[in-house]
């Protein structure tokens, strides 16, 4: 089994390719170990030192490290999820499905403004976004302003605030004129 690796504009974060699919659809975001239950891949890639967050996509893993260096988390990265697909086990625990994260609000009368965003992220800005390691969800459409939530590569990166602003924010301007802004959660 072959495992690439791609950097990621987040310096902190790595994007591991095993060839094969992660998860068949959605996406999971774990932030630290105690939140990694509900995947055996998670729970052993948190066992490497200096792993800090680990994000599955469809075809991919992301790992943000804390200050450890590459070049010793690495070679560990690589034999944990080269181990869990040559096992044969699944990535996540029985009955979990992708991570939904509650709790979006916008006004009833803006539901066809929020469906022309929602439909603009997913068929233009979450595949960009996915071949960086990272996602982009909608949570909220309130006076002109869209809210985003960023996983993933994209949580915490430098690049990000250049990302929303200039081109998620821009896109969404020019195909949506009720958008004025666009701030992440």
């Amino acid at each position: 089994m072959f495992i690439q690796t791609e950097a990621t504009p987040n310096p902190a974060t790595l994007k591991f390719l095993p060839g094969r699919v992660v998860l068949p659809e959605g996406t999971y975001d774990f932030r630290s170990k105690a939140d990694a239950g509900a995947s055996p891949l998670a729970e052993k890639l948190f066992d490497v030192p200096g792993v800090a967050a680990v994000f599955f996509g469809h075809d991919f893993v992301t790992v943000t490290k804390d200050d450890t260096d590459w070049q010793h988390m690495k070679p560990a990265i690589l034999g944990v999820i080269m181990e869990q697909f040559m096992s044969g086990q699944p990535v996540m625990n029985a009955g979990e499905s992708e991570d939904i994260e509650e709790g979006e609000f916008f006004e009833e009368g803006d539901q066809e403004t929020v469906a022309t965003i929602k439909e603009l992220l997913e068929t233009r800005v979450r595949p960009a976004v996915a071949q960086d390691g990272g996602d982009i969800t909608f949570k909220g459409f309130k006076e002109g302003i869209v809210y985003l939530s960023m996983r993933g590569a994209c949580a915490g990166c430098p690049s990000s605030t250049a990302t929303l602003q200039h081109g998620i924010q821009n896109l969404l301007r020019h195909f949506v004129p009720e958008v004025e802004e666009v701030r992440p959660i």
